[in-house]
Order: C-alpha cells, then sequence, then structure tokens
C-alpha cells in the first residue's frame, strides 16, 4: 500500500465468481496519482501477486463509481472501482 501525506484513498469492491478466487469482497488502496483500470490492476498484483492470473483477464467488467468503465477509464482517489467477472449466458 502507498502511504504517505499526497495519497488518497481507491475503494476496491469484488463481486461472483472473482470475490471466491481473490477470497476478498473488498479492498483499500492509496495512489499518490490517477490511474487508469489497467495500470490499477497492474498495481494491485503488485501489492497482491496471487491475484494475478484472476486479474490479468480482460474481459473482467470495470465500474467506477457504479458506472461501467472501460479499461482506458481514469480512477482517481475518493473513487469505488468495482470488478465483476464476465458475464456468460445460457
Amino acid at each position: 500500500m502507498v502511504t504517505g501525506n499526497d495519497a488518497e484513498q481507491v475503494k476496491l469492491l469484488f463481486f461472483g465468481q472473482l470475490k471466491e478466487r481473490l477470497q476478498c469482497a473488498n479492498y483499500t488502496i492509496a495512489i499518490k496519482q490517477p490511474l487508469s483500470i489497467k495500470q490499477l490492476k497492474s498495481h494491485l498484483i503488485s501489492l497482491q501477486p496471487s491475484w494475478q492470473t484472476a486479474l490479468n483477464n480482460d474481459l473482467l467488467i470495470a465500474a467506477v463509481n457504479q458506472q461501467i468503465a472501460q479499461q482506458q477509464a481514469i480512477v482517481k482517489g475518493g473513487d469505488e472501482v468495482a470488478f465483476f467477472p464476465p458475464v456468460t449466458g445460457g
């Protein structure tokens, strides 16, 4: 976790099978500057290497502040980011 006076908190939520695979429903990290969702996932993997397989999936759905977002979307301090596994039909 990044520490320091200039770091801001981002709340992360994990749902469905992703939550089960990570064994984590929510997680808070501090970031010093805005990051894209793709950069945020890389940062998470550096903090939690065992999450690499689950988070490296380009089909993961992300939402920033309850709005579906693309991998290039920017996350800043104070945001809430939710990750969902890919939706399967049947």
